[in-house]
């Protein structure tokens, strides 16, 4: 593979070497670079065009992944994956065949809160295979790394991981047509921070005319997410945390990305599923007022996206992956319950009056604390945000749609019930996917 001259993602293809798998072929193209590495001067700065190289590429192995933190998940199944802040730009693509037959393509981009994950951690070839379909899935930087919001250091730009997701769609356009794939035909979809990120990219100009469809799994746009003083106050704290001062980029970028990475667990919550009176620190899109001009809610309500068909949706029991991860959190009794219910209502500016009625709505249906807590926190995090995203995208677009997936894992005697990450499994067909492994698991 070798790009042109013209820096615009546009690779000019040579005879690569693939690897085949399944009973009728599908071709995989794994570990594939979509942008220049992002180190030096090109840390905390937009994707710049990959450079050319000479002769083939080999295409067989999936790349490290960004820099992150080792995730719950991955302590769970005992899955270690190489890093590399140099080598992480990469995508990955499955398809039948690598002809002029111009299939949809299926644009996708993985969850872990914006600081873990990898495109590497689902197979695309059952899905391709059933739906005669190009799939690509990408890397992109994560936390500090790729999110990092420092408005008093103009020269860092901010919300560079959504860039990355903006050059990977502008490489994929470019030259999906030389893997079997319709560049006028691209539905995005992602999972919890993938949605998310969608979200972000339905309001950005960078990202206009890159893709068709967009669906939305377990992740919208959240009211109250995505304020720059939230992500200025997670800034500071990091700048701190590593002993520099602020404005003095040069120093940042020297910094080794392992020592970032350790410095933003430092000043992150646990991530175990309890609740923060003070609002807690996070990393992730942030309303910057250029790279995304103004909260994607507020876009889509105005209509911003109104070319895009949408699909969005949740599961019945998101947040039941989090007791999971942290089995003391089912021991929850009526005191906890209660101190959570007003945590969220405090966070939203409720009154203390209506957390109260907010409790006995969800006693109603619900049983126990747990039950209750898992529902309520279900609906803030995830469901409401897809009905605000689906009733706002509604007004100017026919072909917006919302599911509720509520199928329930027999793990554990279906005590997770339909937990987030779930629907990945069914999606992708993957026995070896974290939604996959629970759908597959017996009473």
């Amino acid at each position: 593979m070798k790009p042109n001259g013209k820096k615009n993602w546009l690779l000019k293809l040579q005879p690569v070497k693939f690897a085949v798998t399944g009973r009728r072929g599908i071709i995989k193209f794994k570990g594939i670079p979509y942008a220049a590495p992002p180190v030096g001067q090109l840390r905390f700065s937009p994707p710049a065009p990959v450079e050319p190289w000479s002769g083939i590429r080999d295409a067989l192995e999936y790349s490290p992944v960004a820099p992150q933190p080792q995730s719950n998940l991955e302590m769970l199944f005992g899955a270690q994956k190489a890093q590399s802040e140099a080598e992480c730009l990469t995508l990955n693509i499955w398809t039948p065949q690598s002809n002029s037959s111009k299939r949809p393509v299926l644009f996708f981009i993985h969850g872990g809160a914006f600081v873990t994950g990898t495109g590497a951690s689902l197979d695309g070839s059952r899905l391709a295979l059933r739906g005669d379909v190009v799939v690509v899935s990408i890397n992109y930087r994560l936390g500090a790394l790729g999110f990092l919001y420092l408005p008093d250091t103009p020269e860092a730009s901010a919300n560079v991981g959504l860039l990355d997701m903006t050059a990977a769609l502008r490489f994929v356009k470019a030259n999906i047509a030389q893997f079997g794939g319709d560049p006028d035909n691209i539905t995005i979809f992602g999972e919890s921070a993938g949605g998310f990120a969608i979200a972000s990219l339905l309001a950005m100009p960078s990202a206009k005319g890159l893709f068709h469809r967009a669906i939305l799994q377990s992740g919208a746009t959240h009211p109250l997410g995505g304020h720059p003083e939230e992500g200025k106050r997670a800034g500071d704290k990091l700048i701190e945390t590593l002993n520099l001062k602020k404005g003095n980029l040069q120093a940042l970028r020297m910094v080794p990305a392992e020592e970032i990475v350790k410095a933003q667990i430092a000043i992150m919550p646990d991530a175990s599923g309890g609740f923060f009176i003070d609002r807690p620190l996070r990393l992730g899109p942030v309303v910057d007022g250029e790279i995304v001009p103004e909260h994607s809610l507020s876009a889509v309500r105005k209509g911003y996206a109104k070319e895009i068909d949408i699909f969005v949706g949740s599961n019945l029991d998101e947040t039941k992956l989090w007791n999971l991860l942290n089995p003391g959190a089912e021991k929850i009794q009526s005191e906890g319950l209660e101190k959570g219910i007003k945590a969220i209502a405090a966070l939203t500016g409720k009154r203390e009056s209506q957390a109260d009625n907010l409790l006995k709505i969800y006693q109603k249906t619900r049983k126990t604390p747990r039950d209750i807590m898992d529902a309520l926190t279900t609906d803030y995090t995830f469901r409401i945000p897809s009905i605000r995203l689906a009733e706002a995208q509604s007004l100017h677009q026919k072909n917006t749609f919302m599911y509720l997936f509520t199928w329930q894992s027999p793990f554990k005697c279906g005590r997770y019930g339909a937990m987030h990450a779930l629907e990945t499994g069914v999606c992708f067909r993957s026995p070896f996917s974290y939604g996959g492994w629970y759908l597959s698991q017996k009473r």
